[in-house]
């Protein structure tokens, strides 16, 4: 079968399109047809051990030394079943799924075998393959947050990088909550987070946020304590009395299949818009991968694979 294999680490022209043998599935694992997958900036991370140089031991030793130890990258996917192994009880073939498995990997390939105890859910019929692809690593990181901030009815929330994969999730998410959202994100992005549900957007080309009279009483940051460290310096400059300060970047997420199927739910009933920015063939994954490392893309960016 194809897929892109990351024989080292390094710049997107690392990846390389390759045949490699088709997997099977063993006890309690399903084997899935992928026919969309998503390039997440975990995935850049990974590719290029793109992180902080102080992690690079820890990185190096979790992930392999010299290249990746799984060498197919891709945590998230949108296909159907179509072989299940032995002791397999929750999923049967022909199943449509989607899902995320930061662990595992894999889904930069025509076929993929992941436990049927992963993230996975029942792709809304509603929904392509592409635009299923486009929900979990978003959904899923913002939802996590956006509950451990303890977001509710009528409280002010500022979403900074409002208009990522991240950030538009946790928009339409905190409106759904019953937040009043204001967004935070440049100008050519203004018009799709307006529609989104923030009632008020702040294009940080032309406004500081903190320079501002409103106070909030959760600042989210979607982007991460790198590229968001004078922003967080800053928060705290806006935030009401009790107000709570978080980054997509604070600690490790533990995401769980209840929250994939509270995604799914909402997405089917249009209360979650999956947003994606461009959609690439299995063979544009390099230009893909450049893309999202430029750091400018809104919602999602898609693979297709045929």
């Amino acid at each position: 079968m194809k897929a892109i294999i990351c024989p080292a680490y390094g710049p997107p022209e690392v990846l390389k399109l390759a045949d490699v043998p088709m997997p099977t599935p063993s006890t309690g694992e399903i084997r899935i047809r992928v026919r969309a997958t998503a390039v997440t900036s975990s995935d850049c991370y990974v590719r290029g051990l793109d992180m902080n140089p102080r992690y690079h031991l820890l990185a190096r030793l979790a992930l392999g030394w010299q290249a990746p130890r799984q060498p197919i990258l891709g945590m998230v996917l949108s296909g159907e079943i179509d072989a299940v192994g032995p002791g397999v009880t929750r999923f049967a073939e022909g199943d449509l799924v989607f899902g995320f498995d930061r662990h595992r990997f894999g889904a930069y390939a025509g076929y993929v075998c992941w436990s049927q105890e992963a993230l996975l859910a029942s792709r809304p019929a509603s929904l392509t393959h592409e635009q299923a692809a486009a929900i979990p690593y978003g959904g899923l990181l913002a939802l996590h947050f956006l509950r451990r901030a303890k977001v509710a009815t009528g409280q002010r929330v500022l979403i900074y990088g409002a208009s990522g994969a991240v950030g538009t999730s946790a928009v339409q998410l905190a409106a759904a909550f019953g937040a009043h959202v204001t967004g935070v994100c440049g100008s050519s992005n203004v018009e799709l987070v307006r529609s989104l549900g923030a009632l008020r957007v702040i294009d940080y080309m032309h406004e500081d946020f903190s320079l501002g009279s409103d106070r909030y009483d959760v600042f989210f940051d979607t982007v991460g304590r790198r590229k968001s460290a004078s922003a967080l310096r800053k928060a705290g400059r806006v935030l009401a009395p009790g107000g709570r300060r978080i980054s997509v970047d604070d600690g490790t997420p533990k995401l769980v299949r209840d929250e994939l199927e509270l995604l799914a739910e909402l997405a089917a009933s249009g209360s979650l818009r999956p947003i994606i920015d461009r959609i690439y063939p299995l063979e544009g994954i390099v230009e893909a991968h450049r893309y999202v490392s430029g750091g400018h893309k809104r919602g999602n960016v898609i693979v297709t694979v045929d």
